[in-house]
């Protein structure tokens, strides 16, 4: 059964060229434009691996990153940054909240894919 996997990203754009990369390497991808849209998903569908932005508006990938870990079915769920930042600072407010590894956009495909197979399990 292929693993399934929630990018959460405001540009279509983006969630669209993460969810083909990962289609095509045999993943179930969903997608959510914020990180209140994406805690409704997760709560009606659970996934195995979660990708966030870090801006986004409503609520952003560090909020979307600290109420996951507040839910006790999704402590373990990893959880990896894909964002244009790469100030250390961020990186470790992404960390402290709980995100499991971090891609700087933008992404080559098949390290996205490798990152994401790693952390599937």
């Amino acid at each position: 059964m292929a693993k399934r996997v929630m990018t959460v990203d405001d540009s279509r754009t983006m969630r669209e060229m993460v969810s083909f990369t990962l289609r095509k390497a045999g993943f179930e991808v969903s997608e959510a434009e914020d990180g209140q849209k994406a805690l409704s998903a997760l709560q009606a569908r659970p996934v195995d691996v979660v990708i966030t932005d870090l801006n986004m508006p409503i609520m952003d990938g560090v909020a979307l990153i600290r109420a996951l870990r507040a839910d006790p079915k999704c402590r373990s769920l990893p959880i990896l940054m894909l964002t244009t930042e790469s100030d250390s600072g961020k990186k470790m407010e992404g960390k402290n909240a709980g995100a499991t590894g971090w891609l700087v956009k933008p992404f080559d495909p098949e390290k996205l894919v490798d990152v994401v197979k790693r952390v599937a399990g």
